[in-house]
């Protein structure tokens, strides 16, 4: 039987630690930074079959997750450089399911790597440049109705790139497309 919440949450949920935050955020600045190289290795030689495989029953597929950590990891940077040079300013929200119905999520995923690529070289840049002071700087977050931390975020968008990450090797291994 299939266990759809591991499915969908391969590493489990984000939870954000406000005690041990600090001494994990090196690590995480390490993920976002991997990130581009390691979803280059999980596509390896995927074919458009693969690509369009839905990574679990109802959900996204290999293209479509693809196209949305680039989404989402642009609008991530955009939020970090308003918290950093605003006083809490409040972001803008976006439709994730929505955005994943548009036509550019029917393209080949290679402009979204190159994407996905140059904004984490950007944000890396960005992240390592940063004070432990600007990571307690804010946005107010009006879904989640709250403040949160560039911390957090940080935190957060590690784990964001994991279990992306996550959803495309384990389909792999589940379909035995992985070759040693």
């Amino acid at each position: 039987m299939i266990d759809i919440e591991h499915l969908k949450y391969p590493i489990g949920k984000f939870q954000f630690d406000p005690d041990s935050a600090e001494e994990n955020l090196k690590e995480a600045i390490e993920q976002i930074k991997l990130l581009p190289e390691n979803l280059n290795k999980a596509l390896g030689n995927l074919n458009e079959s693969q690509i369009n495989t839905p990574y679990r029953p109802g959900g996204w597929t290999v293209r479509q997750v693809v196209h949305h950590i680039a989404d989402s990891h642009m609008n991530a940077l955009i939020r970090f450089k308003l918290a950093l040079t605003e006083d809490n300013p409040t972001i803008k929200p976006y439709d994730e399911a929505a955005w994943a119905k548009m036509s550019d999520y029917d393209l080949a995923v290679n402009p979204s790597l190159d994407l996905i690529r140059i904004i984490h070289f950007k944000w890396v840049v960005l992240l390592e440049k940063m004070e432990l002071s600007d990571f307690h700087k804010t946005y107010y977050h009006p879904e989640n109705m709250r403040q949160q931390s560039l911390l957090e975020v940080a935190l957060m968008y590690s784990w964001h790139s994991q279990h992306h990450l996550a959803h495309i090797q384990h389909l792999a291994i589940r379909e035995n497309w992985v070759t040693k």
